[in-house]
């Protein structure tokens, strides 16, 4: 964040640019607010390639019709824009905007601190919603000024606790670790949030989402196996996705969770009804790898010092993915074109349609598998500690959300009083129907 490099803003040179009538230029300003808000959404450097993943995916969707003039217009701003641009690298100018360049501040001090690709992403979006909630940079390194921004998330957004708990550690860490304040200390204070029950599904619901999955009529069923494996080892979605084929001990029926949350290393079960299935899995992981190394591929990623210290392990089998993608991709940080694994927000997608074809009336995403797995566990008679390691939790109180359904047939371990009267003729039909009757 140098205060001496020259700074370019397209609003301002766009508003001031004598070539375009009133009219023209909001066309060209609404078209092109659009484009920055798809780029930044989507992290794209601003340039060609950004400008046509927009055209593509923006511009000329699906099922949105468009007037011939408005294709004309839009193009027009779009060339307007990448010549702006041009003319920012002559003048070595910079011409990202605040809350963009806080942004890259904050992920590039992450990265030098070794922070989870997830957290550096986290802490980035808040501190560019910080740039701009201050406006201009003087203000953004004011602590008064994050202590009104942090308040009007506590205040104004209703959001829950670990939220706003979320705010105040990607806003202190944007002061100690870009602008060097050594203790900042923010005059807000965070509202507790009360608990929060966690959507479990049943037994047959968990099975009827299965069942959608693996449908013959679905695209090829590929996802009902990564659903049972999560929900039958308790994992979270990234570490299901993340599995490599030396994670898989089929011998000993476990599975090991590689630099899970809080970046620690777990061991937890491979369920034995799943062993012939993740084998062939592993199986037609290795047809897949044969492939891109015939095809002569970059191997996959290997994260930190690993990569560089063990070069040709991203070309190995025991490194692949145990759920590898179905097309390669460009990695944007090595520049190489490699296969990625099975994408999460795909596979967390096509949980929720099964179960909303299942019928199943419930807020359910594909961590409510994992809820699943560690409530059943516990109606089945499992101790909490046992279940504490099994999902990684670092403290146990956060395991003991799901003794609201310890045990019981309906998971409180109680029985209703109405159903141990014995007045009411063991609870009949017909006798609930001629109560009813007498009522009326």
């Amino acid at each position: 964040m140098s205060a001496l490099q020259v700074r370019w803003c397209w609003r301002k040179d766009l508003s001031e640019f004598r070539g375009l009538s009133e009219r023209e230029r909001d066309g060209f300003l609404l078209v092109l607010e659009w484009f920055e808000n798809f780029r930044l959404r989507n992290e794209l450097d601003a340039g060609r390639d950004a400008a046509k993943a927009f055209w593509r995916t923006e511009v000329l969707r699906e099922g949105r019709p468009r007037e011939q003039w408005q294709l004309e217009q839009w193009e027009s701003a779009l060339h307007w824009y990448l010549k702006w641009l041009a003319a920012c690298e002559e003048a070595n100018a910079d011409h990202r905007s605040l809350a963009e360049r806080v942004r890259a501040a904050v992920r590039s001090a992450g990265a030098r601190r070794g922070l989870a690709l997830t957290t550096k992403r986290c802490y980035g979006a808040w501190a560019a919603r910080y740039a701009r909630f201050a406006g201009d940079e003087r203000e953004v390194l004011q602590v008064a000024t994050a202590s009104r921004f942090l308040a009007s998330v506590v205040d104004d957004e209703d959001c829950a606790y670990s939220t706003q708990k979320q705010a105040l550690n990607a806003i202190a860490f944007f002061f100690k670790h870009v602008c060097g304040v050594e203790n900042p200390i923010f005059a807000v204070k965070l509202r507790k949030s009360g608990t929060r029950v966690p959507v479990v599904l049943s037994k047959r619901e968990t099975h009827r989402v299965f069942e959608q999955l693996e449908a013959p009529w679905k695209s090829d069923g590929r996802y009902g196996l990564p659903a049972r494996l999560q929900y039958g080892a308790g994992l979270r979605r990234s570490e299901l996705v993340r599995l490599r084929i030396k994670d898989v001990d089929l011998e000993r029926g476990t599975l090991t969770v590689r630099q899970g949350k809080g970046d620690k290393d777990r061991c937890t079960i491979l369920p034995k009804s799943l062993l012939k299935a993740v084998a062939a899995q592993i199986e037609a992981a290795r047809e897949i790898w044969r492939r891109d190394r015939e095809a002569g591929l970059a191997g996959v990623h290997i994260p930190g010092a690993l990569g560089r210290k063990f070069r040709r392990a991203a070309e190995s089998f025991e490194w692949f993915w145990l759920f590898p993608a179905k097309q390669t991709s460009m990695d944007p940080n090595a520049g190489v074109r490699r296969r990625h694994h099975l994408l999460a927000k795909v596979y967390g997608d096509a949980v929720r349609r099964a179960a909303v074809d299942a019928g199943i009336e419930k807020r359910v995403t594909s961590h409510a598998l994992r809820h699943s797995f560690a409530t059943h566990l516990l109606e089945g008679g499992a101790d909490l500690r046992t279940i504490q390691e099994l999902l990684g939790h670092e403290d146990i109180t956060t395991t003991e959300i799901y003794l609201h359904v310890a045990a019981g047939s309906n998971g409180f371990g109680v029985t209703s009083p109405l159903d141990e009267s014995g007045e009411l003729g063991a609870g009949s039909e017909e006798s609930g129907a001629n109560q009813g009757c007498a009522l009326i």
